[in-house]
């Protein structure tokens, strides 16, 4: 296998992207993924309209890939709903689906793109990554890209908040009630310590989010259980999930609210290796995508040395979209602000209307 100038460990949004864009420019890109066809994800589901225009910079088009339009946000607690109309479209679709279409574009645009590739290792300081038959690949830069998946040998997340939050997901049938009720909308519900969040993809499916600290999970027993309590507190939740099996996706210990601020020469970090915002209130596909763009122009202007400039300065265009998730997330996982929430949701003369949208557009990126 030969060297290449780009070196891309995995091939979810953020090293697709990089690559899109690599590849395009004429670099010489090699992208190592190791799933070995469609699949899912924990994370993703959601796309605001910054990750809807990033998809349309990079030739892919989500209404084609039958994205389920969302133009409003209800919020649920209890016996409590509020309901706003978003600011501008979003969509909800399948990382399965998504993840494909951005890897064939890759492809496309000039990529190579190797499937089914587990890398165990890299060396930030050799740019370079060791395979599991141990073969080592070197490129002229390295492009991290593994989501939230740890990988030995790279630059450590910083430790989270609260533990760590558990992510978890769910995609199941929903009856006709349920279908009707979700389309066009995302639904949160946010529990103390976590939330749960609804919204259907293109195969009118449902995606189950939740997330919730370790602590709160444990004392439920199980994913399962968590969500039979949490439908007991909330019977529209109850209603949304009754019938719900299938078998859970899990990631442990994200650090929301974290961002990589210091550069490393020819080491690109990208996705939620670079920063990593709440899934209440924030779109960690738009930061995937945002990332990927601005490492990719990067690289094409200055080559491998301009990682060192990359990496502070895309986090200080992270922080204020991670800061406002995580404000809002901080403020709907706590009894005594939440009732704040959905008073700013509830206030009349349009304000209320206004204050979502402008909290909405705070957490965008790009």
């Amino acid at each position: 296998m030969r060297h290449p100038r780009a070196l891309i460990i995995g091939g979810g949004p953020a090293g697709a992207a990089t690559a899109i864009r690599l590849a395009g420019a004429g670099v010489e890109t090699r992208v190592l993924e190791r799933s070995t066809g469609p699949h899912d994800t924990v994370c993703g589901g959601f796309l605001g309209w910054d990750a809807l225009a990033a998809l349309d910079r990079l030739g892919v088009s989500a209404a084609r890939l039958g994205a389920h339009p969302i133009r409003r946000l209800r919020l649920a607690h209890g016996r409590r709903v509020r309901e706003v109309a978003l600011p501008f479209a979003a969509a909800g679709l399948s990382r399965r689906v998504l993840d494909e279409a951005l890897l064939a574009r890759a492809s496309a645009a000039g990529a190579g793109v190797t499937r089914g590739v587990k890398v165990r290792s890299v060396d930030p300081d050799t740019r370079s990554a060791e395979l599991a038959d141990g073969t080592r690949i070197i490129g002229e830069a390295l492009f991290l890209a593994t989501g939230k998946h740890p990988l030995r040998g790279a630059p450590a997340r910083g430790e989270a908040t609260r533990d760590g939050a558990l992510g978890l997901r769910i995609g199941y049938v929903p009856d006709a009630t349920t279908r009707a009720a979700l389309d066009g909308v995302i639904e949160l519900h946010p529990f103390d310590q976590g939330y749960v969040g609804l919204l259907l993809t293109e195969d009118g499916r449902v995606n189950l989010c939740l997330s919730s600290a370790p602590a709160r999970l444990r004392a439920a027993g199980s994913a399962m259980a968590l969500i039979g309590e949490l439908g007991g507190e909330c019977p529209l939740l109850g209603e949304r999930v009754a019938g719900l099996a299938g078998q859970w996706s899990t990631i442990a210990g994200v650090p929301y609210g974290w961002r990589a601020a210091d550069g490393i020469h020819g080491v690109f970090r990208l996705g939620d290796q670079a920063a990593v915002i709440s899934s209440l209130a924030g779109d960690g596909v738009a930061i995937a995508l945002r990332s990927g763009e601005r490492a990719a122009a990067a690289m094409i202007a200055g080559g491998a040395p301009e990682s060192a400039r990359y990496q502070p300065s895309f986090a200080r265009e992270a922080k204020r979209p991670i800061a406002t998730a995580g404000a809002l997330r901080y403020a709907a996982e706590r009894p005594a602000l939440r009732p704040l929430l959905f008073g700013a949701m509830g206030l009349g003369l349009g304000l209320g209307p206004w204050l979502s949208a402008a909290a909405a557009r705070l957490t965008r990126i790009g």
